[in-house]
């Protein structure tokens, strides 16, 4: 009983009359916007959708200018036919079970309450999955975002001068590229209106590391229609501080927020907000200024740069042969790969 009830009141006692009803309207818990469909390449989806677990993708052959003069022997090139694989190689499943009686006493239908929550999870996995992947890093264990730099080459390189994570290492922005130490994130403040620009020894304001990461795609020759980049909550933070017209959501485009999608185009981004990129020690929120263990990624690219494709996608329902209720399962089963490492850009970063 919710009332407080006067020292020696002792009619009804027991609160019998005042039940607890259970309402039908079930408090949903929030979903985090999912950005890796937007931003990746899934041409290659129905290549596999029905057989086989990889695709073999063959790169476009490079071919030599040489100078002429009159009266040269033409000696024809040898071409090329380099490729490596799009592997389907992830898979994640999930398993409930509803009991019949429960099923019969329940006033809302959690079989479907958890299938859909069931069916988030698994889109959430992926979105960290990937993210983690094109940025370097993965995750220690499911369901937290990538957290460990990655060493394992996802079949062949796309581009045999590519490290490890399967990314070019000029495409890299860290505090060395504003008078810091290579590796280390920078330290990101704003640039208030009338203020100058940040000094270097590792710090910088947003603005000035989106430029950056521009730069470095335009100096690979990358398209610039099919340009995105993905922040964190942090990183959007601070960019708002700066006040500028381009992050009013009445500027531009009318829609507001769509999918994650925050600005249509700054720098030749789109840009997208996302809780699922990477965080390395204590993270992106770790003040105190450049440093090499505690830092956040934001990732930007080209709509070539990456591909995703997935096999199976389903849920299914059966009988449980041991008691008397249903069991629901499903599982995603999925590959990724880094096709343009030359059109992936990261930055690392943290707070002065």
């Amino acid at each position: 009983m919710a009332f407080t009830t006067a020292s020696g009141y002792g009619n009804l006692p027991n609160g019998n009359f005042s039940p607890i009803i259970y309402s039908k309207q079930v408090q949903l818990a929030f979903r985090k916007a999912a950005v890796a469909e937007a931003i990746t390449n899934n041409d290659y989806f129905g290549e596999i959708a029905q057989m086989g677990d990889s695709v073999k993708i063959i790169k476009e052959p490079e071919i030599t200018v040489k100078a002429y003069a009159r009266g040269t022997t033409i000696t024809p090139q040898d071409l090329d036919d380099e490729d490596f694989n799009l592997t389907i190689d992830k898979a994640n499943y999930f398993a409930f079970k509803v009991d019949d009686i429960e099923e019969a006493h329940s006033h809302v239908n959690f079989q479907q309450l958890a299938s859909d929550r069931a069916a988030y999870r698994l889109a959430d996995q992926f979105d960290q999955d990937v993210l983690g992947y094109m940025s370097g890093f993965k995750q220690s264990a499911l369901h937290g975002v990538a957290d460990t730099a990655n060493t394992t080459v996802n079949g062949s390189k796309a581009i045999s001068t590519a490290g490890s994570n399967e990314l070019l290492a000029e495409m890299q922005v860290d505090a060395n590229d504003f008078g810091g130490s290579a590796n280390n994130g920078i330290g990101i403040q704003p640039r208030l209106p009338g203020a100058s620009a940040v000094p270097g020894s590792g710090n910088a304001n947003p603005t000035m590391i989106i430029a950056r990461m521009a730069r470095k795609l335009d100096q690979q020759n990358v398209d610039t229609q099919g340009r995105w980049l993905v922040i964190n909550p942090v990183f959007m933070e601070i960019l708002k501080d700066e006040d500028s017209k381009l992050l009013n959501q009445d500027y531009g485009e009318t829609g507001g927020l769509r999918n994650g999608l925050v600005v249509n185009n700054l720098h030749g981004f789109q840009v997208y907000v996302s809780n699922n990129l990477p965080e390395i020690g204590t993270g992106s929120a770790t003040t105190g200024g450049t440093n090499s263990s505690n830092f956040g990624v934001i990732v930007g690219g080209h709509s070539s740069a990456v591909a995703t494709a997935e096999q199976i996608n389903k849920t299914e329902t059966y009988r449980d042969p041991d008691s008397f209720a249903d069991i629901v399962r499903g599982m995603h089963l999925y590959g990724r790969k880094i096709l343009r490492p030359e059109a992936l850009v990261n930055a690392r970063f943290c707070l002065v």
